[in-house]
């Protein structure tokens, strides 16, 4: 995709989760990896906020720049793999890996990634799809610009293996959270004609986080 800027149940539920962590983004150096067009670190209060993305359509798209009010000199983004990310060692504060990891088949080499990037004490929080969601049918779709549907490859990754992969890279689990479909997010299935689905759905967790420390270099 070249962009991919519209909120979603998804996203929007899992933004309210990223939220209730309670982790300050305020003057700390912030990284988030699979950025997309940018559009929740630009909102960041941070004093050095980088998103990298594998796509440059995204990272050079308008709508990473917000308008005027975030300048080019300000838009700190590179083109990167979370498998291989091009920034130096213990940097950041707090690392971004939202909605992403689940498109990565290699876990242990993103841990790694993300661990490595974050300086010790740091924060590190991996957001995905849940697995019930998954196991329920939930799809990572979005629509060309056509208007297709298209689905997008998605791993589901055991909490066996996102602890061994955290373990391995030298990260402490802090909080486990999963987000279940509720009122907040009942507009986007009337928006989209499917109360019956929520009402199917009401309960079922949609969105899981895990907020990591930093343990060792």
């Amino acid at each position: 995709a070249t962009a991919y800027e519209a909120e979603t149940a998804v996203s929007f539920l899992e933004n309210e989760l990223v939220g209730s962590l309670g982790v300050a983004t305020l003057d700390v150096k912030l990284l988030d990896v699979g950025c997309g067009t940018g559009r929740r670190v630009r909102d960041a209060d941070a004093a050095l906020a980088v998103g990298v993305d594998v796509s440059p359509e995204m990272l050079h798209h308008r709508l990473f720049l917000n308008g005027e009010s975030l300048s080019e000199e300000r838009a700190v983004r590179a083109v990167a793999d979370v498998r291989a990310i091009p920034i130096a060692s213990e940097l950041f504060d707090v690392v971004w890996c939202r909605l992403m990891i689940g498109h990565v088949n290699a876990l242990e080499m993103a841990y790694a990634e993300l661990s490595r990037v974050c300086r010790v004490g740091g924060v590190v929080i991996v957001t995905d799809l849940s697995a019930s969601a998954a196991a329920a049918g939930h799809r990572r779709t979005f629509r060309d610009a056509s208007g297709a549907t298209r689905e997008v490859e998605h791993f589901v990754h055991s909490i066996d293996a996102h602890d061994a992969a955290a373990r391995n890279a030298g990260l402490v689990i802090e909080v486990r959270r999963e987000s279940s479909v509720g009122p907040s997010i009942k507009s986007f299935y009337e928006d989209a004609g499917r109360v019956s689905a929520y009402e199917a759905q009401r309960g079922l967790a949609l969105v899981s986080v895990q907020l990591m420390r930093k343990m060792v270099a």
